[in-house]
């Protein structure tokens, strides 16, 4: 099999978050694409299944090192970007993703790749003593203004607001209490953001946590950026119903990332969209055994 590695989300080479496509075509079992995507060890690898569109666009599988997942945000750029440069013969501006969580479009423009999430699904407030003691923090550290909330616009993510950077950096998962939140959550990975940041056209900085499927910490998380358009724009944190601005993330694991936001919510209906850059590191053949 043909196979791609990109950096999603990077400030050029050897940044952002690492991505695997493999050019599967209906070749392989899920059991096997699991396998390799746990060899591979990114936090997602991508499995193009067909090399013809299905309702306009193109059957892809996305595999964390221990799960399979229905929806994630930097192989959606990253897929499009491979399909855009090799298996169409002529570039187009649009590329549909075929998900389980339904059709994902992506826009291309010059530098950036856009996608436009699902409409999101808010879960309930979940408590903040239990996610100071999960992130190794103390509740003093989280906003008390704004409620620690789990959402999802296609992966569920538990969204927490921290008071300043030095919180941020300092948050580290511990696994037992980990468990114990994991026991009764819906969206059991975690997104901490602080609107202090690490570059100063940065509005927000954020960090991801992913234990659940088997990702300690994530570099650059598009479907966790998605749920945190929603969250900005439900909880009026920028006192606007409309943001473009850009999120920095990955820099306490050495893989700096710029994630843009462009979201807007109008009567009752959201607009998220989620860009970043790719870049194209190396190609090569995979053996199936």
């Amino acid at each position: 099999m043909k196979f791609f590695i990109t950096d999603v989300f990077g400030k050029g080479p050897y940044t952002g978050n690492q991505l695997a496509t493999f050019f599967d075509f209906g070749a392989l079992p899920g059991s096997e694409m699991q396998k390799i995507a746990r060899e591979v060890n990114f936090s997602e690898t991508t499995f193009i299944t067909s090399p013809e569109k299905s309702n306009g666009g193109y059957d892809v599988r996305i595999f964390t090192p221990v799960n399979e997942i229905g929806f994630a945000g930097h192989p959606t750029l990253g897929t499009a970007f491979i399909i855009n440069n090799h298996i169409l013969k002529n570039p187009e501006n649009k590329i549909l993703l075929n998900y389980q969580v339904g059709q994902i479009p992506v826009t291309v423009e010059i530098d950036t790749l856009w996608m436009k999430q699902n409409q999101p699904e808010f879960g309930r407030e979940t408590d903040k003593q239990l996610m100071a003691q999960t992130l190794g923090l103390e509740i003093s550290e989280i906003d008390y203004r704004l409620p620690v909330m789990e959402l999802s616009t296609g992966l569920p993510f538990t969204i927490v607001p921290l008071k300043t950077m030095k919180a941020l950096k300092k948050a580290k998962v511990n696994l037992l209490k980990l468990e114990e939140f994991i026991r009764h959550a819906w969206a059991k990975e975690i997104l901490v953001f602080s609107t202090e940041t690490y570059e100063p056209h940065h509005s927000l900085s954020t960090r991801v946590f992913v234990e659940y499927l088997g990702i300690p910490e994530d570099p650059a998380t598009g479907s966790a950026t998605g749920c945190l358009a929603a969250y900005l724009l439900k909880y009026d944190v920028f006192g606007t119903c409309k943001i473009d601005i850009s999120a920095g993330q990955g820099y306490e694991v050495g893989r700096p990332s710029e994630l843009k936001i462009k979201a807007e919510l109008k009567d009752g209906v959201y607009d998220i969209n989620i860009g970043g850059s790719v870049t194209e590191i190396a190609e090569g053949e995979w053996k199936i055994r």
